[in-house]
């Protein structure tokens, strides 16, 4: 590869990201803007909701029960069974939780916003709403994108919930822990700002995977191919942008919020 075409190659990229950001902006900017599509919102978080509730509960148990068996063998071996309640629930909420959250939205619902909006793209029916005078952004995508937010937010609960149940129950019936000593150490080490943090995370991931499905939905290439071609790269550019986000905001976190003494 010559010097001139990976230069060119890495202007292009950097010209995504910037349309990526700028769409972005244009949610927030639009979001004020009335009327607001409800009843698309309403749709759209139902639709979220009926594909990935059910897989999101499987996933949770199975990750809840590993985390759980994990860090009881682990502080088995160090003498400190007592703590394994609050070590799990401190990598379900915080770090578990949120990410299984992001991926099932990003992998279920955000492919399907991409695909939607590719095959209106495609159909000219995004190039007609513009000649109407009509935003496609205001009217298609922003109900879109707080549909994934407000869903986001919502399982994220919901994952934790059945994570630490799941976390519970092996622990227990695997392990042969205590049943109280798991239930007692909830706040040895856990607090409020741990859970503050996983909703700001699902926030942030739900926004992030509405902007990059919506953007690869409304940039299709290749007619009909293209948009399968955009759902499979919005899928990886969300998982990539999300991991690397939860990196982040964990190195804030514990840069900020001081930890819990025992």
């Amino acid at each position: 590869m010559t010097m001139p075409s990976f230069a060119s190659k890495g202007l292009a990229g950097i010209r995504e990201v910037g349309r990526l950001c700028s769409l972005g902006l244009d949610v927030f900017r639009l979001t004020f803007r009335r009327p607001f599509q409800f009843r698309e919102f309403v749709q759209q978080c139902w639709f979220i909701v009926s594909v990935t509730l059910l897989p999101a509960a499987l996933v949770a148990i199975p990750f809840g029960g590993v985390i759980a068996l994990q860090l009881g063998s682990l502080t088995r071996q160090i003498g400190a069974q007592s703590f394994t309640g609050s070590a799990s629930v401190l990598a379900i909420i915080q770090q578990a939780s949120p990410i299984i959250t992001a991926l099932l939205i990003a992998g279920a619902g955000g492919s399907a916003i991409c695909a939607d909006l590719g095959s209106r793209k495609i159909r000219e029916e995004i190039d007609a709403m513009e000649a109407l005078a009509v935003s496609p952004i205001h009217r298609l995508v922003v109900p879109r994108v707080y549909a994934a937010i407000v869903i986001c937010v919502l399982l994220n609960g919901i994952v934790s919930v059945v994570g630490v149940l799941g976390g519970y129950f092996f622990n227990v019936i695997l392990q042969g822990g205590t049943p109280g000593a798991y239930l007692a150490t909830f706040s040895a080490l856990a607090q409020l700002p741990d859970l503050w943090i996983s909703e700001i995370k699902a926030v942030l991931f739900g926004f992030v995977a509405g902007v990059v499905a919506a953007y690869r939905g409304l940039n299709p290439k290749g007619g009909p191919k293209g948009v399968g071609d955009a759902v499979n790269q919005a899928v990886v550019i969300t998982f990539l942008l999300l991991f690397f986000l939860n990196f982040v905001l964990t190195t804030i976190y514990l840069q900020v919020v001081p930890r819990k003494g025992l």
